[in-house]
């Protein structure tokens, strides 16, 4: 096994994907009991085309992000250990592919924490500047508005998340971008490194000089580039593996 990354001093990056999360109940996308795994129709709720085009499907997004799990989620260790990682004094930043706010909620500071993909607590319109709460649009969908529509302009609203067939945000990306060409460690903890860009930001680190360490089940396009691939839960392989940087 390597090991001797563990003793290398600077700046940590991470990109965190849905797997890291699956331990609070929330499960993945693409694992085994993938959500789009069991159910591929359910990839349409989180596709813009199909979404700005189907008010039906809008309607069962709404009670989709209604009865999200992550409403009720707790972090769990791994989020807790990266939390712990940034409070020894290490310049820890997460990318997250994550919507849920765990990072946050298990002590990592918002802003040391890059959402790539928005979040779900927040509510845009597509078409005006109007902003709202999850909260708050859901309170209108049990009150009898299946799709509510945006109450300045009528509008179709959406959570503020980043949809398959929408644009990335530039500011958002160059943060991502930056983080990973300036880390000496770069760790890619529950993602399949499947979606891109957000995926290449393991090469990018891995071209600027750093050691990548990958902590998935699955096998992974980027596995051949890391200095170590680890393949044990991530509930006990990250705490394990903060242990150890800051031991070294």
């Amino acid at each position: 096994m390597t090991t001797e990354w563990r003793r290398r001093p600077g700046r940590i990056g991470v990109l965190t994907g849905a797997g890291i999360s699956t331990d609070s109940g929330i499960p993945d996308f693409r694992g085994p009991r993938g959500v789009w795994t069991k159910d591929p129709i359910a990839e349409m709720l989180s596709t813009y085309q199909s979404y700005v085009s189907d008010p039906d499907l809008r309607a069962r997004a709404w009670l989709a992000r209604r009865d999200n799990p992550a409403w009720q989620a707790a972090p769990n260790a791994a989020h807790v250990a990266l939390a712990d990682l940034e409070r020894t004094g290490r310049p820890v930043t997460i990318i997250t592919q994550n919507i849920d706010r765990l990072h946050q909620r298990a002590g990592t500071s918002p802003e040391r924490v890059i959402e790539i993909h928005g979040n779900m607590f927040d509510v845009v319109c597509i078409e005006c500047q109007y902003q709202t709460t999850m909260v708050a649009t859901l309170a209108r969908v049990a009150a009898g508005e299946p799709d509510p529509p945006c109450p300045e302009c009528d509008g179709i609203l959406k959570s503020a998340t980043v949809m398959f067939g929408q644009q990335l945000d530039r500011h958002t990306m160059a943060e991502a971008t930056m983080v990973a060409e300036n880390s000496d460690i770069f760790m890619a903890i529950g993602t399949s490194l499947q979606v891109e860009p957000a995926a290449s930001m393991c090469s990018i680190a891995v071209h600027a000089g750093a050691d990548l360490v990958i902590v998935n089940a699955e096998p992974t396009p980027y596995d051949s580039m890391a200095t170590e691939v680890i393949r044990d839960p991530i509930g006990t392989a990250v705490p394990r593996l903060v242990a150890e940087i800051s031991s070294a």
